[in-house]
């Protein structure tokens, strides 16, 4: 009766648990679709962060435009209901309704509207970790992203009291239309913020679907893999059951040889098999660059020790190197236990959602 409204990816993540363990397992399904991370979090907590500062005046100033706002709105509903009036004598085209403007006040958006209105009566229940599966509402806001997200995660922390429970996420899939040259991509920084946070939390895992999504679809249908991949991080590291790979392989290194460029990674075995490229033997999904900062599509080719060397004739002098670096990327690499390498870049050049707040 009630597993039908419930979040899938969920479902399949604590069936995979049930049956691996043996032992039932309840999940608290907190969820709301398109949501921003800032809704998640106390706004006190971040309003007293210098760091979100902008972001809190930025709502502030939206708050303050509501008197005015409503009285637009008054009008305009005014006008479409005698408009709909009109077409009950004759066939017209009408407008959408206008959209109520305090809805921006109640919606999935503002700072703390869900952590008031859905998570904190969740607060205190005793339990193992959490998992989390959102990011597309701040992909505009990338880089803010980077300190936004781990700063939520901190805050549940010390909400919960339990410690640094475990958090494992979904980093953001594959979406949109591919291109057919190199771009930048806010979903790709999107996903580097994601990434990043590994590094500043400890107990924490994230999922790569960067070959699950559906280019039309932001609500891709496959469910389950998603599901396993998180319960892989969970099993292996929580649960702490011996031989489950739960890691996609990370870019580690880079060091330049002429006009090529090699790369090391983590979470894949040092030899030639460790990698198991999909539909082709060669690697697919990396792009090259010089000082120009103009990246041109890469071939690249699997090392016997399982280093992966790229290059382009037409880039004599390289000094960056990225993979799956697009909206939807065309990108083919899975360590031999059958996860995807996470997408990266090894520059640290300009991002185009700096400043944003």
């Amino acid at each position: 009766q009630t597993v039908g409204s419930f979040s899938a990816v969920g479902f399949f993540f604590g069936n995979q648990i049930h049956q691996t363990l043996g032992v039932p397992v309840g999940l608290i399904d907190n969820a709301w679709g398109g949501s921003a991370c800032e809704a998640w979090i106390d706004r006190n907590l971040l309003s007293s962060d210098d760091r979100f500062k902008p972001l809190i005046d930025r709502w502030i100033k939206t708050e303050s435009t509501m008197p005015e706002a409503l009285k637009v709105y008054e009008k305009r509903l005014a006008a479409w209901k005698q408009a709909s009036e009109k077409a009950k004598a004759e066939k017209i085209s009408l407008p959408r309704r206008p959209r109520h403007p305090e809805l921006l006040l109640t919606g999935n958006s503002r700072p703390g509207n869900i952590y008031c209105g859905v998570l904190a009566p969740t607060i205190g229940y005793g339990m193992k970790g959490a998992i989390w599966y959102q990011g597309e509402s701040n992909a505009s806001r990338a880089v803010q992203y980077r300190e936004l997200f781990p700063f939520m995660i901190d805050s549940w922390r010390n909400e919960w009291g339990l410690g640094d429970f475990p958090f494992y996420w979904v980093q953001l899939a594959d979406f949109r239309g591919e291109k057919p040259e190199p771009a930048e991509s806010e979903w790709a920084e999107l996903r580097e913020a994601q990434t990043m946070t590994l590094k500043k939390l400890d107990h924490t895992g994230e999922a790569v679907i960067i070959d699950l999504g559906e280019g039309k679809d932001i609500h891709p249908r496959n469910k389950i893999d998603v599901a396993k991949r998180l319960a892989r991080l969970a099993l292996a590291e929580t649960y702490e059951i011996p031989g489950i790979p739960c890691r996609s392989p990370q870019f580690q290194s880079m060091q330049q040889n002429g006009n090529r460029l090699t790369l090391t990674f983590t979470h894949v075995e040092p030899k030639a098999n460790g990698w198991r490229p999909f539909d082709v033997p060669e690697p697919i999904g990396f792009t090259i660059a010089d000082s120009s900062k103009t990246f041109l599509d890469a071939q690249a080719r699997i090392l016997t020790d399982g280093r992966i060397e790229v290059w382009s004739e037409t880039v004599s002098n390289p000094v960056a190197v990225r993979y799956a670096w697009a909206d939807n990327p065309v990108c083919n690499m899975y360590s031999s236990e059958g996860l995807p390498l996470t997408p990266f870049r090894t520059d640290n050049f300009p991002s185009i959602t700096e400043g944003r707040n």
